[in-house]
């Protein structure tokens, strides 16, 4: 272990999930294109850790993770899974649900009972590359290591590739 509390957080979540790397980045280069940008990373590669909240009297939310170069499909399919309209959650909730800011969100280590919805295309990746918690840390892994996880549900169709950004 690490004297470092987020490492060792990342590390007691990563405990007896597969084999896995660490990679320490600069918080400031956290955010995904940034990050990929810098190190070298193909953002094919990068999945991310998107909360999601179906709307209504009580709120309920979703962990999900697609890759960089998608986009996840809130308006029909994770309204589909939840069956109610549904949006993505704020930082702020995203922060009181998961203890990770923006940018270091990771799927290891949720709250008991959060369903954790991982698009097929992650799977066909032969790794990935997941936020670790805090913008300080990156997770790289076989995407196998999301089958370990407690709740994992793999959705096909649950994100759509990005459109390429004409004005780039």
């Amino acid at each position: 272990m690490s004297d470092d509390p987020a490492r060792a957080a990342l590390e007691a979540a990563l405990a007896g999930r597969g084999p896995y790397e660490l990679f320490a980045c600069d918080p400031s280069l956290a955010d995904t294109a940034a990050f990929c940008a810098h190190y070298g990373f193909d953002p094919a590669d990068s999945a991310n850790t998107i909360v999601v909240v179906g709307k209504g009297a009580v709120p309920v939310y979703a962990a999900c993770v697609v890759l960089a170069t998608h986009r996840l499909d809130v308006n029909r399919a994770v309204k589909g899974h939840f069956g109610r309209k549904s949006s993505f959650a704020s930082p702020d909730e995203t922060r009181a649900l998961t203890g990770h800011e923006i940018g270091g969100v990771t799927v290891f280590g949720l709250p008991d009972g959060l369903p954790i919805w991982v698009d097929a295309a992650v799977m066909d990746r032969e790794r990935i590359v997941l936020g670790g918690g805090s913008r300080s840390w990156k997770v790289i892994a076989p995407p196998s290591i999301l089958r370990s996880l407690p709740g994992v549900e793999v959705v096909e169709g649950l994100a759509n590739p990005a459109r390429p950004d004409p004005g780039a």
